[in-house]
């Protein structure tokens, strides 16, 4: 009995070590995969969702102000009582006559509506600005998700990166292991000092030092990858690289600055503000023209004033009317409000041919950065094969005691350099790629 509760406590324990390794697997995201994850999760798209329901909400406001607005009130008033009732006193009578008993509870019920008929285009120019702000917002909730994508690319290119490089310098160190057991060999031997021998340990331990960093880089790059993306800094998580293209589309300079111009989501934005400061100008201008609006109130009342005498009791009446305001003078009030308006939108036109000029030199650095780090994975390439073939003739001359431990260890330092470098472009060529694509105007994701 004993012995079989012994062997279920033990498959119990496989069973739930099992399913601990499997919660702890790491999680492994395509680009695709990512991108979809990150867009879902982040927060800066969130803020600019709620920046976009808010125009919208607006717009909805000033339609509002265009229909008739209807209020209810309600009002009760006790009066004091020391106050003599209205007696009137008659030359043939020999007592005054009370016109009506004192009523020292008031009640008022009131039901009024008010049409607007003309503010001076005030709620035309403020619909037509909202309306632009909808469409600026519209256009800034689109660059957010360029911009979010671009970090994911990034986060995720740089996670690749730091971990291709960990495997080059974690391969590099098992290539210098074999060779050091081969030295000790050597030295034991008698065929190479006791110097050499140092050499190659130094750089075993200096190798191990780089694998070490590459360790905590890589760590660093998986926090980063995971923020970029939204979930848990400590998840497990792993990028599956596909195979990289390195093809890309043969631009032209003055074509791609064109599409950039006519593309670039935040300069339609701005272009929309500008739009909508001018309809601001236009509102604040409606304040030197008057405002008409229809009116009219329902009264239920107790005492009722239009009812004579007054009687302890309720009573309707209504009234409709047209009432006219408008503002003769208030000391440059108007004035003032015209002239901000005025001063917003000349910020705003020159903010706009600022950033026209922003984009047209990013596009160009952009173009550059590209070209310089396509050019940069084919020297590095060439690099990595002369380096490669470097190291089999220095590390075969070695084995036979042709080549010295100095030499070996310059093919190696060579050749970890060579393929880190690659790695290195050819993860900048793809994020220049993207970089160049999203400073266009175009949709990443």
């Amino acid at each position: 009995m004993k012995i079989e509760k012994e062997i279920k406590m033990k498959k119990l324990l496989i069973i739930i070590l099992f399913a601990s390794s499997l919660f702890a697997q790491e999680k492994i995201l395509t680009l695709k995969e990512s991108l979809e994850i990150g867009l879902k999760n982040s927060k800066d798209l969130k803020i600019s969702k709620t920046k976009l329901n808010y125009a919208d909400s607006k717009l909805t406001e000033i339609n509002s102000q265009f229909l008739p607005q209807f209020k209810l009130l309600g009002n009760y008033t006790r009066l004091s009582d020391n106050i003599p009732p209205f007696e009137v006193t008659m030359p043939f009578s020999p007592n005054p006559i009370r016109i009506s008993e004192p009523i020292l509870n008031n009640y008022t019920f009131k039901f009024g509506f008010s049409q607007p008929l003309f503010t001076g285009f005030k709620l035309l120019s403020l619909r037509s600005s909202a309306k632009l702000n909808l469409n600026a917002s519209e256009q800034d909730y689109s660059k957010e998700g360029n911009e979010a994508a671009f970090n994911i690319y990034s986060a995720y290119w740089n996670y690749y990166k730091t971990d291709e490089i960990k495997k080059v310098i974690a391969q590099t160190l098992q290539q210098m292991e074999n060779h050091l057991k081969d030295t000790k060999s050597f030295f034991e031997n008698g065929l190479i000092s006791k110097n050499d021998m140092l050499k190659l340990e130094v750089q075993y331990s200096n190798t191990k030092l780089l694998l070490i960093e590459a360790e905590n880089n890589l760590e660093l790059a998986r926090i980063a990858f995971n923020k970029a993306i939204g979930i848990e800094l400590t998840s497990q998580t792993k990028v599956a690289a596909s195979e990289q293209s390195y093809n890309y589309e043969k631009y032209q300079l003055a074509n791609i600055i064109d599409e950039a111009i006519n593309n670039r989501k935040e300069l339609k934005s701005l272009s929309y503000r500008y739009e909508a400061s001018k309809e601001g100008v236009s509102a604040a201008k409606s304040n030197w023209l008057p405002s008409i609006y229809l009116t009219g109130n329902y009264y239920y009342s107790n005492p009722n004033p239009r009812f004579q005498p007054a009687k302890d009791e309720f009573n309707s009446n209504w009234d409709v009317g047209v009432t006219l305001s408008w503002d003769v003078w208030n000391w440059g009030l108007t004035s003032s409000q015209v002239s901000q308006a005025e001063q917003t939108k000349i910020q705003l036109e020159a903010n706009l041919d600022q950033l026209k000029e922003n984009i047209q030199m990013e596009v160009y650095s952009n173009y550059l950065n590209l070209i310089k780090t396509e050019e940069k994975v084919k020297v590095n390439k060439e690099a990595l094969d002369q380096s490669l073939e470097n190291y089999r003739i220095t590390s075969e001359k070695y084995n036979t005691q042709l080549a010295t431990s100095t030499e070996l260890i310059d093919a190696e330092t060579l050749k970890l350099q060579a393929e880190t470098n690659l790695k290195t472009a050819e993860v900048d060529f793809q994020i220049a790629k993207v970089k160049l694509e999203k400073s266009l105007g175009r949709v990443i994701y």
